[in-house]
């Protein structure tokens, strides 16, 4: 369409128009579910509880949202929904952690992809505040039972701060669970081999530049916090004041690196400063498995479907990772940085849980440790009394992309709508030719 000659009312009106256009094709239509209103009774089931092992024909109460009772043969209470999970599995919910869902939705379409900010430098941007709750992708993530996401932005040195949202919610007001979780760092990486000889000595010295402008960048947070602690009247920054978390150990720092150079700067940056560190990404981080370790900073690994980094390097190295990293006594949460990817996020489990790490951990890994990590294990990440009744109920083993299927999804005691555009159209596709 030319916009030559025409009025600018109109030209704004036609913006408007195509964005409102835009946002009402990428809405799902899949309601929220209702608050729980009556006790919930699961009976018979395979209970993977994550912090006590496997049960097995054991019931499940759920009263108000929580888990009320574990035992077997519990009695029926009165007006209950009872569901005959004989012969399923029964699992919490499955936290997926630095995803950039509900902020992304077509690539090609720069109007809906909003996870990043213009600028460098932006510690204090909350990625929540973008988080779209209609995103069109969050049923199809949910059927394979992520019921919890940590909403993570991206770009630049400092992208801003994650937040954790439940997945069945009206608005990002009523899906969170927990805000501001940290600051996320995006480690500058050397120039690599697709280089060119010609472009190689700018390229370093931009390389250089990043580096210098993150030890200013920290030094100038560092002043600023010792300032305020000594007088909080101060004028208030907004990018160092939302650093403050950092300095008094109150917020993560979420550094995303993958490559073992990057790792090893970011590791002995993290010595000097002692912040409460976690890396993300970690491809590279077998190689400095027991230093991790003996330093204690968690592990977001994000690369269970990876490919070798090096010619040389084992084929299922990025397989064999996470079992590397916990023998070696590392805390290690298995995640996706992508929105749509995130959908096979039990599958990566269940390829570590091949690879060594074993089923048990792999879905701890998936659970539990990443409810420890964002400061969310009293309420979520396990089937224990007084934790939230978010779960899952599948027909086989969620970690196994053939024998899974999740048949129904509980939010806070909230059924969830389990519809999604994939079964729409596998069901319309399923007419053609009838």
């Amino acid at each position: 369409m030319s916009f030559i000659n025409t009025p600018l009312k109109a030209i704004v009106a036609a913006a408007v128009c195509t964005l409102t256009l835009a946002q009402m094709s990428f809405a799902h239509d899949m309601v929220p579910g209702k608050k729980q209103s009556q006790p919930i009774l699961i009976k018979s089931a395979t209970l993977h509880t994550v912090s006590n092992g496997t049960l097995s024909d054991t019931d499940l109460l759920l009263v108000d949202g929580k888990i009320s009772k574990i035992a077997k043969d519990i009695s029926q209470p009165k007006d209950a929904r009872v569901i005959d999970a004989k012969g399923k599995h029964v699992y919490p919910g499955l936290i997926s952690t630095v995803s950039q869902l509900g902020l992304r939705e077509i690539e090609a379409v720069k109007a809906t992809v909003d996870i990043n900010e213009v600028g460098e430098d932006n510690p204090h941007l909350l990625a929540h505040v973008a988080y779209n709750p209609d995103s069109e992708i969050i049923p199809t993530i949910r059927a394979n039972g992520i019921t919890h996401v940590q909403v993570t932005p991206a770009g630049g040195l400092f992208g801003g701060q994650s937040s954790l949202v439940n997945l069945d919610a009206w608005n990002v007001e009523d899906g969170m669970v927990k805000s501001a979780l940290g600051v996320h760092l995006f480690w500058p990486s050397q120039p690599g081999w697709w280089v060119s000889k010609k472009r190689l000595p700018k390229a370093k010295k931009a390389y250089q530049a990043k580096l210098k402008r993150l030890t200013d960048y920290i030094e100038q947070s560092k002043q600023y916090y010792l300032a305020y602690q000594h007088d909080k009247t101060i004028e208030q920054d907004v990018r160092w004041h939302a650093m403050l978390g950092l300095w008094q150990g109150s917020k993560k720092l979420f550094v995303h690196a993958q490559d073992i150079g990057e790792i090893e700067q970011a590791l002995r940056f993290n010595q000097q400063h002692q912040f409460d560190m976690v890396l993300v990404g970690a491809s590279d981080a077998w190689m400095v498995a027991k230093q991790l370790a003996s330093e204690k900073i968690p592990v977001i690994y994000t690369n269970a479907f990876g490919l070798p980094s090096r010619d040389d390097e084992d084929i299922d190295q990025a397989f064999k990772t996470p079992a590397m990293l916990h023998a070696a006594g590392v805390n290690v949460t298995i995640g996706y940085e992508s929105a749509w990817d995130s959908r096979s996020l039990a599958f990566a489990a269940g390829m570590a849980a091949k690879y060594g790490l074993g089923k048990e951990q792999a879905l701890k890994a998936i659970t539990l440790t990443p409810a420890k990590l964002l400061g969310v294990d009293d309420k979520l990440g396990s089937l224990e009394v007084g934790k939230s009744a978010s779960l899952i109920i599948s027909k086989g083993d969620v970690l196994d992309y053939q024998s899974h299927g999740i048949e129904l999804m509980l939010i806070d005691g909230r059924a969830v709508d389990l519809n999604n555009r994939h079964r729409q159209l596998y069901d319309k596709y399923q007419q053609k030719g009838k």
